[in-house]
C-alpha cells in the first residue's frame, strides 16, 4: 500500500509555488531532464514557502524581492523586515532534494560562520575582502538606513535546516555572531509552513489594527468594558462598533488563521440565505440598518487597546492581540467576499460607507498557563456558547474540541494525511493544487470508523446528527492512545470502498455479491470491524490489504453462518413455498444496521 508521505506533499507545494512566478523567468522553469535545476529551483521556492507561511506573503514578486540567494550574498539566501515586530530576519536555507537528506543530514557549521551578518548590521556594502554584495543585499542595507529607529530594532536569523541536537542554543548565539536564531529543522517545516499553507492558517496575526469611526457616539467613550473572572484567568469584554470595511480586510488577508476556534472555516460559509441577507444588507442600502439587523462578532484576544487619542478627529484606534473570531464568522466572510468582490471594481469605500457591525472582544489578562489543555477547554465552551443560537450542526460544534485538534495533528505528523475537521478548511491547499482530495479524512468517515473500531459496526450507520451529540461523541472519540487504530481503519474502509468501487460495474458479479455476499454493498462497516480485530499494532497499517482480503475470503461463510442463527429471524426467514420449494427471505441490508451484528462479527471473527 502505498502513501503519500509529508515530502512528497513538501515537494508538490514547492512544485506549485515555482508555477507562480512568470513565465519569463526561466530558473523556475527548468528543462524536463534538467535535475540539478529542478532541485535549485525547488530550493528557491522553499524559501518562498517559509515567506508566504511565516509573513503571509501571497504574492510571488513580492516575495522574489526577498530572496538574496546568488553570488555574494554574504551567506544570506532571504530576508524580511516586520515592522509588527521590529525586527531584521536574515534567513538561511539549506534545501534537501531526497526524503531521507531532508529529514536527516545536518547543516555544517561551517555554513553558519560563512554569513555576514554582522559586517550587514553595521552597514558594510561589502564582504571582508571588499567584493560589494550583490544588488539584494545593497537594498536590504538601504531599507535598514531608511528606519529611523533602527537601532531599537532586533537581528534574528533563521535556518531552514537540520542542526544538531547537540548544538545548545548558547553555542548555536555564537555560531550567529550573538544574535538569536531559530531553526526550522523538518519536524517543524512540516508543522509550520506546511500544513499551515494547505490549511490556509499562515501567517497568524499578532495584531490587529482597526480603525474606529467616532461621528456616531453619543456617549462619553465609543466602548464598554467589563472585567469577568473564570476558574481559569481573568477577562475583560469590550463592547463598540466596527466599521464594517475593517471586518472585510481582517478576513479577507488572514483567512482561517483568525478562525481557528470558530466552528467553521473559511471556504465553508460560503453559500447559503444567510450570506445573501448579510450581503443585500450592505449593497442595497446607503443606511447603516446592517448596525441594527446584524447579532454582531465575538473576538478573542491577548491584550486589547483602545485610544481616541491618534491624532484624527472622530477616529479611534483599536489594537487587538492574537485576535480570533469564535462568532460570527458568517459575517465576517460575507463581509471579506464583498471586499474582494468590489475592489475590483473600485467602489469597495462606496458600498461599506457608514455601516457598522457590533464587535465584542474577551481578552484574556494571562498567557494560556501551563496548563494548556485547560485553557483550550475554555475557549471551546466560549465559542460553543456563543454559537448556541446560531443555526451550527453537532459535529461543526465539535470540530474545536481538543480531542480533535490533536487528532488532527497526528494524523499529519505521523501519516501525512489531513483530518478535515471544519468542512473545506483544506479547500484553499486543494485549489492551489498542493494536496487532492484523497489525502484528506473526512470527520463523518473518523467517527464512524470510531464505532467500527469499538466492534459496533451497526451504530457506525447512525446519522451524524446523532453521532456528534455531545452524549455519543464523548464516549466515541476520547484516547489518544487509539488514533493509530482509528486511522488503520480507515485504510481498511478506504479499501473496502475501491473494491466496491471496482466491482460496482462487473456486470458478472455486481458489487462483488458472488465473491464476497453483501460484504461490499450493505456490509463495509461490518467488514471494517471484523479486520480491526486482526489489529495487531502500527505494524498492521503495512498490511491493510491483506488483512481486508482475508476478512473478505471468509465473508460468504460468515453470512452463511449468521443466516441460520434464531437471533437473526427478523432479517433472514427460510420457507417452503405453496410448491414445496425451500426460498429464503434476506434482508441484508436492515441487518447490518441492526441490533444483532455486533454480537454476529464478535463472535465469529474472534473465535
Amino acid at each position: 500500500m502505498t502513501i503519500m508521505t509529508k515530502y512528497d506533499i513538501l515537494i508538490n507545494v514547492l512544485d506549485q509555488l515555482r508555477n507562480e512566478a512568470p513565465g519569463e523567468n526561466r530558473r523556475y522553469y527548468p528543462p524536463l531532464d534538467d535535475v540539478e535545476g529542478l532541485n535549485k529551483a525547488r530550493a528557491r521556492a522553499f524559501i518562498h514557502l517559509f515567506l508566504k507561511s511565516k509573513f503571509g506573503l501571497t504574492s510571488f514578486l513580492e516575495r522574489e524581492e526577498l530572496i538574496t540567494d546568488d553570488t555574494q550574498d554574504g551567506g544570506i539566501d532571504a530576508y524580511y523586515i516586520s515592522s509588527e515586530q521590529k525586527r531584521f530576519y536574515l534567513i538561511q536555507s539549506k534545501f534537501r532534494t531526497t526524503e531521507a537528506n531532508f529529514h536527516y543530514k545536518e547543516v555544517l557549521l561551517s555554513d553558519l560562520l560563512h554569513m555576514d551578518v554582522v559586517r550587514i548590521s553595521k552597514g558594510h556594502d561589502s564582504d571582508e575582502n571588499g567584493v560589494p554584495y550583490n544588488h539584494k543585499i545593497r537594498r536590504l542595507l538601504q531599507k535598514i538606513r531608511e528606519i529611523p529607529d533602527a537601532a531599537r530594532w532586533d537581528y534574528v536569523v533563521v535556518l531552514l535546516a537540520n542542526l544538531s541536537k547537540s548544538i545548545s542554543p548558547q553555542k548555536l548565539r555564537q555560531l550567529t555572531n550573538g544574535f538569536p536564531a531559530e531553526v526550522f529543522d523538518h519536524e517543524r517545516t512540516y508543522r509550520e509552513l506546511v500544513f499551515p499553507v494547505v490549511q490556509g492558517t499562515y501567517y497568524d496575526p499578532e495584531e490587529l489594527s482597526l480603525s474606529i469611526n467616532l461621528s456616531n457616539t453619543t456617549s462619553s467613550s465609543a466602548k464598554i468594558t467589563y472585567n469577568v473572572a473564570t476558574e481559569t484567568t481573568e477577562c475583560d469584554i469590550t463592547v463598540l462598533f466596527v466599521p464594517t470595511i475593517e471586518i472585510a480586510k481582517a478576513l479577507h488577508k488572514y483567512r482561517n488563521s483568525i478562525l481557528k476556534y470558530n466552528p467553521r472555516s473559511y471556504l465553508e460559509l460560503e453559500n447559503n440565505n444567510v450570506n445573501r441577507a448579510i450581503a443585500s444588507t450592505i449593497t442595497q442600502l446607503r443606511t447603516n440598518e446592517f448596525a441594527l439587523y446584524n447579532n454582531g462578532i465575538t473576538m478573542l484576544s491577548f491584550g486589547t487597546h483602545f485610544s481616541e487619542r491618534i491624532g484624527q478627529k472622530d477616529k479611534a484606534q483599536l489594537i487587538v492581540t492574537q485576535p480570533q473570531i469564535i462568532n460570527g464568522g458568517q459575517t465576517a466572510f460575507t463581509l471579506s467576499r464583498l471586499y474582494e468582490q468590489y475592489l475590483a471594481s473600485g467602489d469597495v469605500n462606496e458600498i461599506f460607507s457608514n455601516k457598522e457591525v457590533l464587535l465584542k472582544v474577551i481578552t484574556f489578562q494571562t498567557d494560556p498557563p501551563a496548563d494548556g489543555d485547560k485553557y483550550l477547554k475554555l475557549i471551546e465552551a466560549i465559542s460553543k456558547a456563543t454559537n448556541q443560537q446560531s443555526p451550527v450542526d453537532e459535529a461543526d460544534r465539535r470540530s474545536n474540541d481538543l480531542i480533535q485538534i490533536k487528532l488532527q495533528q497526528f494524523i499529519f505528523d505521523t501519516y501525512g494525511y489531513f483530518y478535515e475537521r471544519k468542512r473545506g478548511e483544506f479547500a484553499d491547499g486543494i485549489r492551489a493544487g498542493y494536496i487532492n482530495r484523497k489525502q484528506i479524512v473526512g470527520r463523518d468517515i473518523i467517527v464512524r470508523m470510531c464505532r467500527c473500531c469499538d466492534l459496533e459496526p451497526a451504530e457506525a450507520w447512525r446519522s451524524l446528527k446523532e453521532l456528534f451529540a455531545p452524549h455519543n461523541f464523548n464516549r466515541t472519540l476520547n484516547n489518544e492512545e487509539r488514533f493509530p487504530e482509528y486511522f488503520f481503519a480507515f485504510k481498511c474502509y478506504e479499501t473496502i470502498a475501491a473494491m466496491k468501487e471496482r466491482f460496482k460495474r462487473d456486470k458478472n458479479n455486481r458489487y462483488g455479491v458472488s465473491t464476497y455476499g453483501n460484504g461490499l454493498i450493505y456490509g463495509q462497516y461490518a467488514v471494517t470491524a471484523a479486520c480491526r480485530i486482526q489489529y495487531q499494532g502500527e505494524d498492521s497499517l503495512s498490511k491493510v490489504e491483506q488483512i481486508v482480503n482475508g476478512v473478505l475470503g471468509r465473508w460468504l461463510e460468515f453470512e452463511a453462518h449468521v443466516v441460520g442463527l434464531q437471533t437473526n429471524s427478523a432479517y433472514f426467514r427460510r420457507y417452503t413455498d405453496d410448491e414445496g420449494v425451500l426460498r429464503e427471505q434476506l434482508n441484508f441490508d436492515n441487518y447490518y444496521k441492526g441490533r444483532t451484528v455486533n454480537d454476529d462479527v464478535r463472535s465469529f471473527f474472534i473465535a
